[in-house]
């Protein structure tokens, strides 16, 4: 009986080192810096505590919507602060919506500039979609 408790000690505690990866989406569609602010908090936030918990998270941030400005060289008040978590964070990633991105280079008549950490995706509502038909967790701060 000592022997199975042992051995039960030791698969959790092999369980326990090689961690869990959890996936989440956050979505942030307001071009308001207490949004987007909250946004990078909860990145943030989730990755202490999981690297805490010796587990590992994989984020992606979704933007469209007036919510795009979030990732606007110059216009983004909160772009010294991705660039920074972007460097720290290995498993953090920037969506930008296309839909979006082509209305607001429309609009401005010529083509908007995103920030390099930001990847163009076709529809930020379809990559939300897909993002949770994978397993991510959403999160709309």
């Amino acid at each position: 009986m000592l022997a199975a408790a042992a051995i039960a000690t030791s698969l959790a505690g092999s369980a326990w080192a090689e961690g869990e990866t959890h996936h989440v989406a956050i979505h942030v569609n307001q071009d308001d810096p207490w949004v987007m602010t909250m946004a990078l908090n909860n990145a943030q936030n989730l990755a202490n505590y999981y690297e805490s918990q010796g587990d590992s998270v994989v984020i992606e941030m979704v933007t469209y919507g007036p919510g795009l400005t979030m990732l606007i060289p110059g216009k983004s008040p909160v772009e010294d602060r991705i660039s920074s978590m972007s460097l720290e964070m290995e498993n953090l990633s920037f969506a930008a919506c296309g839909n979006t991105h082509r209305a607001m280079s429309a609009k401005a008549g010529h083509e908007i500039e995103l920030m390099d950490e930001a990847r163009i995706v076709p529809s930020g509502v379809v990559r939300l979609v897909e993002l949770q038909e994978q397993g991510y967790a959403y999160v709309r701060p």
